[in-house]
């Protein structure tokens, strides 16, 4: 059975850094991307960052993009998503997702609060 389970959410003042994990389980990880996506209170899902299985391939949403740094461990089957800089429009649960042609797995996400 594939899990993912992220961690490291919370509250956070504005200009203030966070680092989410996921951890996964029964899969082959290192042959997914990964990727983190967000939705924010009455918004669409959006996709944050991604990254190949081999992590030689990197993308992030344009909005994140200088703030964000993702980043995997494929002996640990981990992956990062380090947040600087963070400000009131990151607020959001966040979700770490693989994906693999036409299969994909979702973790249940991790709310990120940034407020003063």
């Amino acid at each position: 059975q594939v899990q993912l389970v992220e961690s490291g959410g919370g509250s956070v003042q504005p200009g203030g850094s966070l680092r989410l994990s996921c951890t996964a389980s029964g899969l082959a990880f290192d042959t997914y991307w990964m990727r983190w996506f967000r939705q924010k209170p009455g918004k669409e899902q959006e996709r944050v960052a991604a990254i190949s299985g081999a992590g030689d391939y990197i993308f992030y949403k344009d909005s994140v993009k200088g703030r964000f740094a993702i980043s995997r461990d494929n002996a640990k089957n981990l992956v990062h998503l380090q947040m600087n800089r963070l400000d009131a429009e990151d607020t959001a649960v966040y979700y770490c997702n693989a994906f693999r042609g036409t299969t994909e797995y979702w973790g249940q996400g991790t709310e990120v609060t940034v407020s003063s």
